[in-house]
Order: C-alpha cells, then structure tokens, then sequence
C-alpha cells in the first residue's frame, strides 16, 4: 500500500523527505527494498533500487517514479540527479535513521544540505488506517492458526525448540512472510523470564509454557503470547494467571485514542499490585506495533495514544525460578475506544 500522498500532504515548508531504510521505504511506497533510498517532494517522487527489485517493483509501485542503479552509477549519483533535477534547496531525513556517516554521505550525494526531520514519518506510522490494520488482522489471523494445530501438539516429552519449530513452520505453512520477532518458547521455571530463549529444557507435567510470537502479512507485524498448562496447575498458578488476565482487561478498557500510555499501564498494574504480586510486573503494559515490532506510540510512558494507534496489552507477573504467566491481545484505537485485533481464548487452558 502506497503512504505517498500522507507523506506530502505532511511536509509542511519542507521542500523534500529522504530516506534510506527498508523500513521507511517501504512505508511510503508498499514494497520492500534493501540498499535504496525513497526522495518524496510535494509533487513528485522516487525510488531508488538495483536490478534485484525493479522489475517487481516497478510492477508493484504506485505513486513513485522507480529508477534502477547500474554498474559505476549507484543510489548516491542518482539521488544528485534528482536533487538537481528538482531544484530543492534541503531536504529532510530522519536523525534516528542515519548514522553520521551515512548523513554525511547523503548531504554529499544530493548537494544540499539535510535538516533534522523525526517526525513525519514517527507521526504517522504511529496511526493506522483500515488497510494496515487488515494486514495487521491477517498476520494475526495465520499466528492464531499456527496456535490452534500446536495446541494439539504440546505434550510432555517435547523441548522448547521443537515447540517453536513447529510455530514457525506452521505460520509458514498458513501464509505468513517470516516472523515478526525470534519466538519466544520457555517452559516450566523458564516461563519466569519474560525474553527467554527456547532452548533444549524438556517440557513436564505441571508447566506453565508461554508462547510469544507472531506474523508477518503485507509487511505489516502481528504479536501475541498465551500461557498454557500441561496436565494440571496448583492454586497459586491459577491464581497468578487470572490475575494476569484481570490486569489485562483493566488496561484494554482504560485503552482509547487521547489516552496517556502510562495511565493505561497504571490500570493494569494496580490489579497486580493488589493481588500481591506488584514487585514481579517489570515492564510496560505494551508498545505500538505495525511495520515494525516495536514502534511509536508506547503504551507504558507519556505518549498521548493517537486515534488509530495499534497497540499490545501485555501484562504478566513472573516468579523468579519457578514460572511465570504473559497474555498479550493487540488493540485498534479508534471510536473512541479499544478494538481487540486477537480473537485467540485467553481463559486458562490446560493441555
């Protein structure tokens, strides 16, 4: 999907905005590409690639003029043609996205000067129209699918590692581009660390497994964890866990465009804190996603969440060296509230 025309009708005094990473690139135009760079100016634009992509995407963009390298004539002769070509007299790119050598690089190339520009692109990525959501829903979709046939799987026996093999071939298998993030599959006293890494630690009757991990449609980022049981749970495991959930459904309904993201993570921390558990919530009730894991707007700190914004709703309470419970849905603000993207269950599931 093509972000040409949002990005010229923010570009406010500034001649032109332009960008080198994949990630940007491929917001403005809808298509990804490696070692290029994207110039976009109020009435026209560019994208730069190499013979690798230019057929496909020459078929594939819209709004933009493709312009294909060659052998001694690379991104940064290009990009001078178009600075002269146009006449700009600056352009804008983004600090966070270049290092130092590379902006020197650029100012050389195009032979005019850049001005720091981080907002743009942050401003509007940070809302998402129907489109991204429906390939947010999409990757959602192939990750909850994924879910279901390897609910049927998860047996005493099996590692970690064979777990999440079997998520990513079968999120492979429905559809998907890649993952989003390296999954996360820990089990047992491993299910305590919130970013642990699947490993060989063999699975047992009475483990909590936490399972983080998700999709990828159109570009665009799905992410979910649920925490199963196997066999059976004592008390204080049901206990922790519906607590968890409790918690997460404080902080979806405190979710809505306007909202402050430390407001929404203070909802749900006073339910854990309440149930005893406060010491063992370490990190923030969620983070923007779509193009990227994570990105603008946050959902624990001072952002003021944007009509549109998706978000996770991660909450969970982690007992060191003996487990811990993570549920995580996305949300859609808009209307005035908090659209659930995850249709997965969340009661406790014991496998």
């Amino acid at each position: 999907m093509s972000n040409v025309k949002k990005i010229q009708a923010a570009l406010g005094d500034l001649p032109a905005l332009v960008m080198t990473d994949a990630v940007s690139i491929r917001y403005a135009c809808g298509f990804h590409i490696d070692d290029g760079a994207a110039v976009i100016g109020h009435d026209r634009a560019w994208v730069v690639t190499d013979s690798r992509y230019v057929e496909a995407a020459t078929a594939a963009i819209r709004d933009m003029q493709v312009l294909c390298t060659k052998r001694g004539h690379g991104v940064d002769a290009i990009l001078g043609e178009i600075f002269a070509e146009a006449g700009y007299e600056k352009a804008g790119a983004m600090p966070g996205r270049l290092s130092h050598a590379q902006w020197q690089w650029m100012e050389k190339a195009i032979g005019v000067p850049l001005v720091e520009e981080p907002n743009i692109l942050r401003d509007l990525r940070a809302s998402k129209d129907r489109d991204e959501v429906d390939s947010i829903v999409a990757a959602q979709r192939i990750a909850e699918k994924a879910l279901d046939d390897v609910l049927g799987i998860i047996r005493p026996g099996l590692t970690e590692k064979e777990v999440t093999a079997e998520l990513v071939y079968r999120m492979y298998k429905y559809g998907s581009e890649g993952n989003s993030f390296d999954p996360i599959v820990v089990a047992g006293p491993k299910s305590s660390m919130p970013h642990g890494v699947p490993g060989d630690n063999v699975i047992k009757e009475g483990d909590f497994i936490t399972m983080d991990f998700g999709a990828l449609y159109n570009g665009y980022c799905s992410d979910m964890t649920r925490t199963v049981a196997v066999g059976h749970v004592t008390d204080e495991m049901r206990k922790v866990y519906d607590t968890v959930l409790q918690a997460q459904l404080a902080g979806i309904a405190a979710a809505a465009p306007g909202v402050v993201g430390r407001d929404i993570h203070n909802a749900a921390a006073k339910v854990i804190a309440d149930a005893g558990y406060g010491d063992y919530f370490g990190h923030g009730f969620g983070h923007g996603l779509g193009l990227e894991i994570h990105e603008t707007p946050g959902a624990a700190g001072p952002d003021t969440l944007p009509e549109g914004a998706v978000i996770s709703a991660e909450p969970g309470i982690y007992l060191p060296g003996r487990f811990g419970v993570r549920i995580e849905d996305m949300l859609w603000l808009h209307d005035g509230g908090a659209e659930n993207l995850t249709k997965a269950p969340k009661d406790l599931i014991i496998l």
